[in-house]
């Protein structure tokens, strides 16, 4: 989308993306579009914007960032992310947690152009391969209107008063006006997907979901907190906020995290994601996630496992 409204075929992704969406990305982009990838600085996970500038051109169409990162810290640099793809004349994107909103700046708030993301944390249950959904949003532009990769529907008043009626817009882009020509790609379950997000997002609020990210920013903490009391484990890795996730180095502990994790699952916990082979660089560490349904006694349960592990 972005490469079609720059005319350019050149994307910037910071480094911090998660390995599985990154090869996804990659595979939807070759071979018209360069994806390039974005180094971090080593203390803060910070997107290092000495390499962004020197990797940027204009050739660059888009620089995109998640915020939460994959590895669960918040990207604060926001505005000088996108204030350096604007000067060039590209486009920024930002992939947002939906759960993070009620509590974290709304990412078009410092200078967001294009804002996507997964949908499956509100409300929907994960099955044999689906629960998956996701969202995509833009300033009230036509340009980018039109550009949009997903079917689009409206609402107008009707001719009795206070009724209201439905209907695709910008109908002339899709498939089923230009077949092989469109620009949008629907699939009925995602569209069904997108019915229960509306339903957990109503039934939430905006009070409910400001007091759902609280709580969940409250939980990594004290998971965060407990278990860097741990000897030889260090948590969190970055020195910068985190949402959900946290990476934790258990490198002076002399375990590898497989061990680690076979010990949990030994003790009925699935560990952390290993992040060994994606970030080398990071040592023994592993990514640890917590989520609503987490409670206090769990994460002591946790704490407490890990301490007689790396014993």
């Amino acid at each position: 989308m972005a490469c079609r409204l720059t005319g350019r075929r050149e994307v910037l992704i910071a480094k911090t993306i998660g390995s599985d969406l990154l090869s996804k990305i990659r595979d939807y982009c070759k071979p018209n579009i360069t994806v390039r990838s974005v180094g971090y600085d080593p203390q803060t996970g910070q997107l290092d914007l000495a390499a962004l500038k020197a990797a940027i051109s204009e050739e660059t169409a888009a620089v995109c960032f998640q915020n939460p990162s994959y590895l669960g810290f918040v990207e604060v640099q926001g505005h000088e992310i996108s204030r350096i793809a604007h000067d060039l004349g590209a486009i920024c994107i930002v992939e947002a947690d939906p759960m993070s909103l009620g509590v974290l700046t709304p990412p078009a708030d410092y200078g967001a152009d294009i804002v996507c993301g997964d949908i499956q944390p509100l409300g929907m249950h994960m099955q044999f391969g689906g629960g998956h959904a996701g969202y995509i949003a833009t300033h009230d532009d036509e340009a980018y209107v039109m550009e949009y990769p997903s079917r689009m529907f409206g609402i107008a008043p009707t001719s009795v008063p206070g009724e209201y009626g439905f209907g695709d817009v910008a109908y002339e882009r899709t498939s089923f006006a230009i077949r092989e020509e469109g620009k949008e790609w629907v699939g009925t379950a995602a569209a069904l997907w997108g019915i229960t997000a509306g339903v957990y997002l109503a039934l939430m609020g905006p009070q409910g979901m400001v007091e759902m990210g609280e709580g969940l920013m409250s939980r990594s903490r004290y998971a965060m907190r407990h278990i860097d009391r741990i000897p030889g484990v260090r948590v969190p890795v970055w020195k910068a906020p985190h949402f959900r996730e946290f990476v934790a180095d258990f490198t002076d502990t002399g375990k590898t995290v497989e061990e680690i994790n076979e010990g949990l699952l030994d003790r009925k916990i699935f560990g952390g994601k290993d992040l060994t082979d994606e970030y080398p660089e990071l040592g023994a560490t592993a990514l640890l996630c917590v989520s609503e349904a987490h409670t206090r006694e769990d994460i002591d349960q946790l704490t407490a496992a890990l301490k007689e592990i790396v014993d």
